[in-house]
């Protein structure tokens, strides 16, 4: 992999087809997660806090369970793991290699009918992300705040990980906590992120088509039109104009902040706050991949045979999990959806 992460240009500029949705752009900042060696000073996905010596690190009580299908790996293991699987890439395991693999991840049968079990005691959280507000320009912060940590429980709660959110002023940490705590186990490996360098990068985004009006849901959806701007869609698309739209042209794939937000099955509901009652603006997705392979959106540096998830984090069988905070008053409970 070379170079620096960059989104290509869009396939056209739909305002030019449909100017009404111009005054719905919205900016949003890919993020472009690459494995690297992170410090507390640095923006970062899976890389160590600027978290103060003397600040408790968070905790989650619960609950938190295990099947007899998912082994629950230690966090030393699951890095062991990808240490080995990472160097015998292309070539065969040693039998040392594969004794430790085995070890990690003993044969077994799977039971007809999965015993699931609680795991006890308090579960230390995770480090998932640490923006500083200077490297990503779509990170809004509350006064007197210039980073934001995010921090996750590596179990499900009940379908995705709990999150938790903190701002704070870089400034006024000074003495650095040295040794966090980790959890015993995760649920899943992809609840473990790899520690990642951030290549920020800010694109233009449009709204997930659900959210449209009606008036230009009928024009999205109306391929007379697409076909006298001569935008040179494929045809294939002719039966379903608003899968082109949004597969290419409206939110962007991947680690961001800010931006539309991408509705998954559910469809598009206002959001409020539960503190306030105030509306709540997306903050942050936190992806499984960066972009599809065939996808306009893949940035210019991923070849082909690059994997696709720098980060290793995987939400269920492949979402995404998008975080929302309060429009006045950041500081409020977040909300967290899957996408």
């Amino acid at each position: 992999m070379t170079g620096t992460p960059t989104t290509p240009p869009r396939p056209f500029d739909v305002t030019t087809v449909f100017p009404h949705l111009a005054p719905l752009a919205r900016t949003a900042t890919r993020l472009h997660p690459r494995p690297g060696v992170p410090s507390p000073q640095d923006s970062s996905i899976g890389g160590p806090l600027l978290w103060p010596a003397d600040e408790p690190w968070p905790h989650c009580d619960g609950p938190h369970v295990v099947d007899g299908i998912n082994p629950a790996l230690s966090p030393a293991d699951v890095r062991l793991e990808r240490r080995i699987r990472a160097a015998a890439r292309g070539r065969t395991l040693t039998p040392q290699e594969r004794e430790t693999l085995e070890r990690i991840r003993p044969p077994q049968e799977y039971p007809l009918e999965p015993a699931i079990a609680p795991y006890e005691g308090s579960i230390a959280m995770l480090p998932v992300a640490q923006l500083y507000a200077r490297d990503v320009p779509d990170l809004h912060t509350p006064e007197g705040a210039d980073l934001l940590q995010v921090l996750w429980c590596p179990f499900d709660h009940p379908a995705m990980p709990r999150t938790a959110l903190f701002w704070r002023s870089a400034a006024s940490v000074t003495d650095v906590l040295a040794a966090p705590p980790e959890p015993p186990a995760v649920q899943f490996d992809g609840y473990l992120p790899e520690p990642c360098l951030l290549n920020p990068e800010q694109v233009t985004e449009y709204p997930d088509y659900r959210e449209l009006s009606k008036e230009l849901q009928a024009q999205v959806g109306d391929w007379s039109v697409w076909q006298a701007a001569d935008t040179g869609v494929d045809s294939a698309y002719a039966s379903y104009p608003p899968d082109f739209y949004g597969n290419e042209l409206s939110v962007a794939p991947g680690w961001k902040v800010g931006g539309w937000p991408r509705w998954g099955a559910a469809d598009p509901s206002p959001l409020l706050c539960p503190t306030c009652d105030s509306d709540m603006d997306p903050l942050l997705t936190i992806a499984t991949a960066e972009a599809g392979r065939d996808s306009s959106w893949l940035p210019h540096d991923e070849p082909a045979h690059e994997p696709l998830n720098p980060t290793a984090v995987q939400i269920g069988s492949g979402y995404d999990q998008q975080l929302y905070v309060c429009q006045t008053t950041p500081e409020h409970a977040h909300a967290e959806l899957m996408a």
